[in-house]
């Protein structure tokens, strides 16, 4: 099922539009916790790297995504279901992740990022990131990260190659094929 790039134009197609936006995302939740490759990848992923969460952002319109499915230390650190901010993912880095890029930031506050970026990984608590790109044959469906919320983390060389092997891994996962 394809989700179409266009907002519907006529006004009485907005709300039916995201009713059906919104079941297919959660079909698509309920899909990736039934999928044992992406619960073993992210359950595995949080453990190893011992950070607070581990999630998959979907996108799921032009650069507009949605956390999916996520592995925690604590549910304190949920986010299932939160969204992104549009305006600071855009084709730029949508290009770099397409191009096998891995963002390591050990930490938010002196880590030279977007106002609205840093402003986003606040509003979760986030202090440390860590971010792998997932590619299908249909292009970047999505990104793995690792968050770590309680305090300054670096991440090593061996962390950022085995999070870019766990979403290549993830790729081929049947929910998201």
């Amino acid at each position: 099922m394809s989700i179409s790039p266009e907002y519907p134009p006529n006004p009485e197609l907005v709300e039916p539009y995201h009713r059906s936006l919104k079941r297919v995302l959660d079909r698509l939740s309920s899909s990736l916790s039934r999928d044992a490759l992406v619960q073993q990848m992210t359950h595995s992923l949080q453990n190893s790297f011992q950070v607070d969460r581990v999630v998959l952002y979907y996108f799921y319109r032009h650069w507009e995504g949605r956390v999916t499915f996520e592995a925690l230390s604590s549910e304190e650190y949920s986010i299932i279901g939160c969204t992104g901010p549009d305006q600071c993912f855009n084709g730029e880095y949508a290009a770099l992740y397409l191009g096998g890029r891995v963002r390591a930031i050990a930490d938010i506050e002196t880590e030279p990022i977007q106002d609205c970026h840093r402003g986003y990984l606040r509003s979760m608590r986030v202090r440390a990131n860590l971010v792998a790109p997932i590619v299908t044959n249909q292009g970047l469906w999505g990104l793995l990260l690792a968050h770590h919320c309680q305090s300054v983390r670096p991440w090593s060389e061996a962390d950022k190659e085995l999070i870019r092997k766990a979403a290549g891994a993830i790729a081929t996962a049947p929910s998201i094929q």
